[in-house]
């Protein structure tokens, strides 16, 4: 078989869904890629700051590995910024959406926070209410989204940092993005 046969989903076989799983192990490879290739749009321009938003990921990434996260905090924390091109206003949530099938609930909740959160820092600079994310305080995830403010995405902004490449977080980023771990929503 080299295709299925229905053109209406409720249609399928059962032999039809298993060969169209067979492509399954192809899709972590193409997510991996994907990822990589919207975080490589961020490189170059540092839009005033002393790193690009590309090598601003890495950072975080590198951080939150040194520190003996797993390899589901650090992708996570590797693609926190990823929706910044697309979805600047919402740039949490789009990037939550790309990992949330394969991180656990707590990475899947900081990604999608932790915009929020981050403003900590510098809402207040612009006249917002740098304490917004206490609308969550009480939330099982808040204070983990909180260290990873503080820990990891606040102070990765350093152009003298050790920081990790692309190349040493690919074999972790295969094995996170191989095989769901949360069911699709």
């Amino acid at each position: 078989m080299d295709q299925v046969s229905f053109i209406e989903m409720k249609h399928g076989t059962k032999e039809e869904y298993e060969f169209l799983a067979s492509f399954e192990p192809f899709a972590g490879k193409e997510i991996v890629a994907g990822c990589h290739a919207m975080l490589q749009q961020m490189a170059g321009d540092k839009l005033g700051y002393k790193i690009d938003r590309y090598q601003h990921s890495l950072q975080t990434a590198t951080r939150a590995h040194r520190d003996g996260r797993d390899e589901q905090y650090f992708s996570g924390a590797l693609q926190h910024d990823n929706g910044d091109l697309k979805a600047p206003e919402n740039h949490s949530q789009y990037a939550a959406t790309i990992v949330r099938p394969y991180v656990s609930e707590e990475v899947h909740w900081i990604v999608q926070h932790h915009g929020l959160f981050q403003g900590y820092y510098f809402f207040h600079h612009h006249g917002m209410d740098r304490n917004g994310r206490d609308a969550f305080k009480g939330h099982e995830h808040y204070e983990a989204c909180a260290a990873f403010c503080e820990k990891y995405d606040q102070n990765s902004f350093d152009p003298d940092y050790d920081t990790m490449t692309w190349d040493d977080f690919l074999p972790m980023l295969h094995r996170v993005f191989e095989k769901p771990v949360q069911a699709f929503s």
